[in-house]
């Protein structure tokens, strides 16, 4: 254990445990249990950026986690402000992000009497951190804090929730880093099995419908450059989830795109008529899967993942392979070298051929209203403009589809959103973190006008903090995807999504307006003809945040779509049209 001599109050202790865990910005609000953390900040070599609700401290450092790999901080106080945290906690376990959430809790001897401010965020947030603690010690908090940032980021990344007594944070103690930890029980196993390896390169030679299917452990893991080689060695197609765009490029031959229930329909049919499924750090969850029972029928898998509790969960795993993804696929590309040199190769010649004429038959498009600005056409621009360099957050709803559909992503990492829980008013805050830990990056937050009005005000935090992101607001008037559900499978009973009044001709908020209130530059676009120019401006202002209200057609929806619950063979790539396939090469 390293040490510093003399005393310092736990507030002090809890700092300097956060410098060296090598945290170099903080996303928070102070209160009355935290607030003697926030005395020593001052003096300390960490950025704290002062947001306007801690869902944005969480969401911010979700999106700082996911931009640069590190581990996202956030802090807040006890009671609401930790309960405030909920959300944002939940998501990151859902998406397995990296974070650690820092809280303030009442003194010791007012735990459990009910007092002001006083929440059992530990008990509440259990079952939603990898791991929480409660700190009544000061001489506990450096070894704690190692601890938390040790456990968020190894084997599967999520969140860890360290809570601190106020009577330990004004208590005197002595700091004293540690030099190693003692975990026992958690021992994460990153190096795949041997066996495993070999049985599933036997299985991928003995195939001949096989399929890559890429989730998000392959972006935590850092696996895209073995990805690729994998692809290249073999010739198999490569489908990517929701929260894997970017783990291996749009532009690829073999990339088939997104499966699942707004996925392409090239990438839902390679899934459904494979004999093999080599899934890469997914989880088969219910929106690539639709019913389980009929998902994929003929599919042998081999599942890799470094969470033990995934592999066979919601489907049979022929080879279960534990193991960190990037470790997986260059123990797998070994294998099947040295077969490949001794002439042993997979025959996928037909399979491929089939994939990529469903891919050419069955493209991503849309339809261009009669009048109006159609959304798909703003985010594919907006890709084009921006390019694949830039950084893209969204909400949830329609708009997260069309952003994963239309633009095209060529790296990791450029593409973040709330994909397990669905929290809307993501884009706003994930995108200032994002920022904030890529400044060199440009990031454009695609939100819809229902989740932006959730977040919108961490636009302050920008504009205060010279945080210039900028947000395209895909604005339909209407809780859209919601929309597109009743428009489907309630009668066009618009029950409650529609988010302007009733022929009024006032817009409530006026963005625009909104923006410049908040210190931002906004801008408004309605016209197809001038989408380009309106983003071409946003894209040249850069000392300080923007706004772009697009006004869009209200009647939009995405496609192609898997109604939940029902089969991916019933898949629509428009409204009344299902796909036919030609499958005598198979």
């Amino acid at each position: 254990m390293s040490e510093i001599n003399g005393s310092l109050t736990g507030a002090q202790s809890l700092i300097k445990s956060l410098e060296a865990a090598g945290v170099e910005h903080i996303f928070g609000i102070p209160g009355g249990a935290i607030l003697p953390a926030y005395d020593p900040l001052m003096d300390s070599t960490i950025r704290h950026i002062l947001v306007r609700h801690e869902q944005g401290a969480g969401h911010a450092a979700q999106g700082y986690a996911a931009a640069t790999g590190r581990v996202g901080v956030c802090m807040a106080t006890s009671g609401p402000g930790a309960t405030n945290l909920v959300t944002p906690i939940a998501d990151a376990h859902m998406d397995s992000v990296p974070m650690v959430a820092v809280t303030g809790q009442v003194g010791v001897d007012m735990i459990g009497t009910d007092a002001f401010q006083e929440a059992d965020i530990r008990g509440i947030t259990m079952p939603i951190t990898k791991h929480n603690f409660l700190v009544t010690d000061p001489r506990d908090i450096p070894v704690k804090i190692a601890e938390a940032f040790h456990i968020a980021s190894t084997g599967r990344p999520g969140p860890v929730l360290v809570d601190v007594a106020k009577s330990a944070l004004q208590a005197t103690t002595t700091f004293q880093w540690p030099s190693e930890l003692y975990l026992p029980g958690y021992r994460p196993v990153t190096k795949p099995h041997a066996k495993q390896i070999r049985e599933a390169a036997r299985l991928l030679l003995e195939s001949r419908k096989p399929v890559l299917y890429v989730g998000g452990g392959t972006i935590r893991s850092r696996a895209h450059r073995e990805l690729a080689a994998l692809a290249t060695l073999t010739g198999i197609p490569v489908v990517t989830t929701l929260m894997a765009r970017g783990a291996f490029p749009d532009s690829h031959p073999q990339h088939l795109g997104m499966p699942g229930m707004h996925g392409t329909v090239a990438a839902v049919a390679a899934l459904q008529k494979s004999d093999l499924i080599i899934s890469l750090g997914a989880r088969f969850d219910d929106r690539v899967t639709g019913n389980l029972d009929s998902f994929a029928p003929h599919a042998k898998v081999i599942h890799a993942d470094i969470d033990p509790a995934e592999i066979g969960k919601n489907r049979h795993a022929d080879v279960p392979i534990v193991g960190d993804i990037r470790e997986v696929l260059t123990d797998l590309i070994a294998v099947l070298q040295t077969e490949a040199d001794a002439g042993h190769t997979g025959d996928y010649e037909a399979w491929v051929q089939f994939c990529a004429g469903v891919k050419k038959t069955y493209p991503l498009g849309y339809d261009k209203p009669a009048e109006g600005l159609s959304p798909q056409y703003v985010i594919e621009r907006l890709g084009t403009i921006a390019g694949p360099e830039a950084i893209y957050t969204s909400g949830v709803g329609q708009h997260q589809m069309w952003a994963a559909q239309f633009i095209g992503y060529e790296h990791p990492n450029t593409w973040i959103n709330s994909g397990g829980l669905g929290t809307m008013g993501f884009s706003v805050p994930s995108a200032m973190g994002a920022k904030v830990g890529r400044p060199d990056a440009t990031v454009w937050s695609i939100d819809g006008d229902g989740c932006f009005q959730m977040t919108n005000q961490e636009l302050a935090t920008c504009a205060m903090e010279d945080i210039p992101i900028k947000v395209a607001v895909i604005n339909n008037e209407s809780l859209g995807m919601v929309r597109q559900w009743q428009t489907l499978f309630y009668n066009e009973r618009y029950s409650n999504t529609n988010l302007q009044r009733k022929g009024g001709p006032v817009r409530i908020p006026d963005f625009v307006k909104l923006a410049d209130a908040y210190g931002c530059v906004g801008l408004a676009c309605d016209s197809p003809a001038d989408v380009d120019a309106t983003i071409e401006k946003a894209m040249e202002i850069n000392d300080v945040p923007v706004v772009v209200d697009f006004r869009v057609h209200r009647d939009a929806m995405v496609w192609p779509m898997v109604a939940a619950g029902t089969s991916n063979d019933d898949i629509k790539y428009a409204r009344d049209l299902a796909p036919k396939f030609d499958e005598d090469d198979l």
